[in-house]
């Protein structure tokens, strides 16, 4: 895709080191292309925020987008409703075991050996950063707070009081969840491309 950017987005990729500058015109430019579709308007009229390190928003009446990508994948969500979204590549190499003792799993940690796979934590991990993103935190600041719970499917933030539903899908070599309220009427428009960064 070619790359779509306004003169503030140029400005601060110039400040950013090569790689990430690359994934921040890269990534905005999706998200131009991506929001000029829905709404009708050529990209570079779209209004949208969307600083390095801080969550993409809209003014408001436009609606609620969250973004994610790895190392060769972006997806774009948009809801009328906040929403929060992540991907993660399902072949991604970390100690599952010792990820889910510090974060997950908060009952029955005895048992981590015996059940805990891979991909288990691997989805609880992406349905969490969902969740992060649909509150506007930071990983660092508020893993420790978000719940995991398979079924039913919901994520809750201990401190805040936050209760959301998640989804999740598998698509090729990718994981994506979303989280959203529970009083959602839940039909995103969700984009997703495949992209080497």
């Amino acid at each position: 895709m070619q790359d779509i950017a306004t003169i503030e987005e140029i400005k601060t990729a110039k400040n950013l080191t090569k790689s990430r500058s690359k994934i921040f015109l890269e990534t905005r430019a999706y998200l131009r292309q991506s929001l000029s579709t829905l709404f009708e308007l050529d990209p570079l009229e779209i209004p949208i925020n969307a600083k390095p390190g801080e969550p993409p928003n809209l003014p408001s009446g436009m609606g609620n987008i969250s973004l994610s990508h790895c190392k060769d994948a972006i997806t774009i969500v948009w809801h009328n409703d906040k929403i929060g979204i992540d991907i993660e590549r399902t072949d991604r190499d970390f100690n599952h075991i010792k990820f889910a003792k510090k974060y997950f799993f908060h009952t029955n940690k005895s048992n981590h050996n015996n059940y805990l796979t891979k991909n288990m934590i691997l989805n609880q991990w992406c349905a969490v950063e969902a969740a992060i993103k649909w509150d506007h935190g930071t990983i660092a600041k508020d893993i420790k707070y978000w719940q995991f719970f398979e079924k039913p499917k919901e994520l809750i933030h201990k401190k805040k009081n936050i209760h959301l539903n998640y989804s999740q899908i598998n698509f090729h070599n990718w994981t994506i969840a979303l989280a959203y309220e529970e009083n959602t009427s839940f039909n995103p428009e969700i984009i997703c491309c495949s992209k080497n960064f």
